[in-house]
């Protein structure tokens, strides 16, 4: 587990997160974004709303230090559920269908991590620039309840958590289901004509 000193400001360890991470200068500005596990690549277009959550979802992954993993992606898909994505379609969609997605790869890590939300909060809700940048890792912490202990869940907290996975798995199938209508039509319509 990669872990961040509390003394470094959020540009040093955001330096620091780019390199070990082969992530370049974030690809913030490219057209396209690569996914890449193992065998499986695959490509999306880098829209401008998934650009602006980005710059603070990375921030997020040192903050919390979960990692770039796919399981680390579920975790802090979960955990940016549940301190909430405010007015972002993006935000919520990506980290919707990575809080599914890890309900299936470590469902007991993302439940962890969406309680570990219930009690934090995210920066969101921050303007995000050189005011934010310049802040100590440590102190962000602080602010967000990261640096502390979670309480043992409240029984809502468990009735949120069956709430948003639901709608994490129906999210995640929808997305899907636009993604290969293209291909299931044009079977349909190859099926009709050459049947």
């Amino acid at each position: 587990m990669t872990t961040y000193n509390p003394n470094s400001t959020l540009y040093a360890a955001r330096a620091h997160y780019f390199a070990i991470n082969d992530f370049g200068d974030g690809g913030y500005n490219d057209k396209w974004v690569k996914v890449e596990y193992g065998w499986l690549r695959f490509y999306f277009p880098n829209t401008k709303g998934r650009a602006f959550v980005v710059k603070y979802h990375d921030i997020h992954h040192i903050l919390t230090e979960y990692e770039t993993t796919l399981e680390g992606e579920a975790e802090i898909g979960a955990w940016e559920v549940a301190t909430g994505c405010t007015r972002s379609w993006a935000a919520w969609l990506l980290n919707l269908a990575g809080f599914a997605a890890g309900l299936f790869i470590n469902s007991r890590a993302v439940y962890k991590a969406f309680l570990r939300g219930r009690q934090s909060s995210n920066l969101y809700h921050m303007r995000f620039g050189d005011e934010l940048l310049s802040q100590r890792v440590g102190h962000l912490r602080q602010q967000l309840s990261l640096d502390i202990t979670s309480e043992p869940p409240a029984f809502i907290d468990n009735i949120a958590f069956v709430v948003w996975a639901i709608v994490s798995v129906i999210t995640l199938l929808g997305m899907i289901g636009i993604v290969l209508s293209p291909l299931i039509v044009l079977s349909a319509l190859a099926w009709m004509l050459f049947a």
